[in-house]
């Protein structure tokens, strides 16, 4: 039996087939579509469907079977909303201070939003689709998401988000087939939603909490602890509270924050950590220790109610990689689990699970190891790509060893194989590389190629084997397969991979088996041959927008920007020799 999970009331927008409990299909509408998360969270286009990716996953389906497949196959559709939870609770909700008028919280803009959710039903219909629609409620598609695929029979399960329908933060218990809610915290007390202000406070977009996050390793948040603490707090048993009346999440006046911080909202981003923008970075630094202060807690009270020594994790404040390690270095649990579409993305995974798990009492069959769930291409396809855009390549046996001395002299290589990662962090099959030894190419690449700020920090992609010769992982290692962990470089180690240290002395980074990733893993292993070195420098392919998805794409951000060579299959494609700029 088909079932299909979807995601696109907010944004991430997503599908994902399961075939008798076993993932067929995963993928994100933003790779097809090229724009970033696919689109923008309003109320009047939740039944804008990500039909990209519910294709690509028919397709492969179909590539399977032998046959064509389309949504008359599909007995079950889950969606990872509840538009009528939604409406009810929100319009309850009466907010102390002005809301943007017809938006998410009103009357109107919430009337809106539940008619358009319904809408998705039709549209199905006008696809096609005759079976059964599910409409699902949000915080346990995260949940399903995380535990049906890990390979834990029991464990705690930790969502925290923005909002589903109005719960920020849900704790459960999973137990085999089944998933227990234990405890809801609802809106506005929701942690997704105060880095979102909060990004938009330091002049970025509510998407960037991740630069957030990097900007924080530069801060002391010792100097706004006190400030902070007015805002966000949490009490006992696990509860956090927000003060709405000054975040106001809602509308974008900013002025009870700028108030408790005594700083201006910046009105563009900052681009480096100096002078008055180390405030900024004191600030986030701040927001940071809050954040993990409050999640420790939660996991402590899971951990209390359950008595369960594995964790899953999921929403979008699961991929904070930073908060993931004081969980993991706390000790409260054994073993964690996180799935690399941690954020709405990955809720059509837990769609379609739910109802094949919790709904239909289906045992599990599958646990989640490969993040490569999207598209593939053939020689002939990217063959005829190289050709329409009349670029001199050529053909090597032998790519990972080839590219591996590319590095090794100096060149950063955009890095295309295989099929397409899910989930917002690359992991080696649609890549940037570069040698992890050379710490000119934090600059270079952030400036010249992602054109991005300068302090991000790049990711060291590992051979799993070795890491512990480089990294502190006594303890857990699980979230490292997926970058979604960061970990001390231990310190005679710090000099010599500099391109792949955050300034915190810290990495997030990925572990690379021979199993899930043989390629890439020769490619790594071909490296360590020759320098001594088991890493490389890892950042997604991509220049601001979504991931690169196919040749196409590939090709035309290999050719705007400074990277030295393209590696798609077994081709190689040198900047120099087509006299591009």
């Amino acid at each position: 039996m088909y079932v299909l999970g979807i995601n696109s009331a907010y944004h991430e927008s997503s599908a994902c087939l399961i075939k008798d409990g076993i993932i067929i299909a995963a993928v994100e509408e933003e790779r097809f579509n090229r724009v970033k998360h696919a689109k923008t969270a309003r109320v009047d286009n939740p039944d804008e469907l990500p039909f990209n990716a519910i294709s690509f996953c028919l397709e492969e389906a179909g590539r399977l079977e032998g046959r064509k497949v389309t949504l008359l196959d599909i007995e079950h559709i889950g969606y990872s909303l509840n538009p009528k939870e939604r409406l009810q609770r929100n319009t309850q909700h009466r907010h102390q201070y002005l809301i943007t008028p017809n938006d998410f919280g009103t009357k109107e803009g919430e009337q809106l939003f539940y008619k358009k959710n319904l809408e998705v039903l039709r549209r199905l219909r006008q696809n096609g689709f005759k079976g059964r629609l599910h409409y699902l409620n949000h915080h346990d598609c995260h949940a399903a998401s995380s535990f049906f695929v890990s390979p834990f029979d029991d464990a705690a399960v930790l969502i925290i988000d923005g909002i589903g329908e109005f719960e920020s933060t849900t704790l459960y218990h999973g137990h085999k087939n089944h998933i227990e809610r234990l405890l809801t915290i609802d809106y506005p007390n929701s942690l997704g939603f105060l880095w979102e202000k909060m990004s938009k406070f330091f002049g970025f977009t509510e998407y960037d909490a991740c630069k957030v996050m990097g900007m924080a390793s530069y801060g002391i948040p010792r100097r706004y602890h006190r400030q902070f603490k007015r805002l966000a707090d949490f009490g006992e048993n696990g509860n956090f509270s927000i003060d709405d009346k000054l975040a106001m999440f809602r509308n974008e006046d900013y002025s009870g924050l700028e108030k408790i911080f005594e700083l201006t909202r910046r009105t563009a981003p900052i681009e480096i950590v100096e002078g008055d923008n180390k405030k900024y970075a004191d600030l986030a630094a701040s927001l940071q220790e809050v954040t993990d202060g409050i999640v420790v807690k939660l996991a402590e009270t899971l951990n209390e109610r359950t008595n369960c020594r594995n964790l899953c994790l999921a929403g979008g404040v699961a991929l904070n990689c930073v908060t993931n390690a004081r969980i993991i270095k706390s000790g409260i649990f054994d073993d964690i689990f996180i799935q690399p579409a941690a954020h709405d993305a990955g809720t059509a995974i837990g769609a379609a699970f739910y109802i094949w798990n919790q709904s239909f009492g289906n045992k599990r069959d599958f646990v989640f190891e490969s993040p490569y769930l999207g598209p593939s291409f053939a020689n002939e396809d990217i063959m005829h790509e190289l050709n329409r855009h009349g670029l001199i390549y050529t053909q090597n046996g032998d790519i990972e060893g080839a590219v591996a001395q590319l590095i090794v002299n100096g060149n950063i290589i955009a890095w295309f194989q295989g099929r397409m990662e899910i989930g917002p962090r690359a992991l080696g099959n649609r890549s940037i590389i570069a040698d992890p030894r050379n710490g000119n190419f934090i600059s270079e690449i952030n400036k010249k190629i992602k054109h991005r700020e300068s302090f991000r920090p790049f990711c060291p992609s590992v051979l799993e084997e070795m890491v512990s010769e480089w990294f502190d992982v006594d303890q857990i290692v699980n979230p490292a397969k997926y970058m979604l962990a960061t970990y001390e470089v231990l310190p005679d180690k710090i000099s010599i991979i500099p391109a792949v240290v955050h300034v915190d002395g810290t990495s997030r980074l990925q572990t690379v088996s021979q199993k899930l990733n043989p390629r890439f893993y020769a490619l790594i292993n071909s490296f360590y041959r020759i320098t001594g070195v088991p890493m490389l420098l890892n950042t997604s392919f991509n220049d601001q927008g979504p991931i690169v998805c196919t040749p196409n794409d590939a090709v035309n951000t290999f050719l705007k920007n400074n990277l030295d060579y393209l590696a798609i299959s077994n081709f190689l494609v040198s900047k120099s020799a087509n006299k591009v700029n």
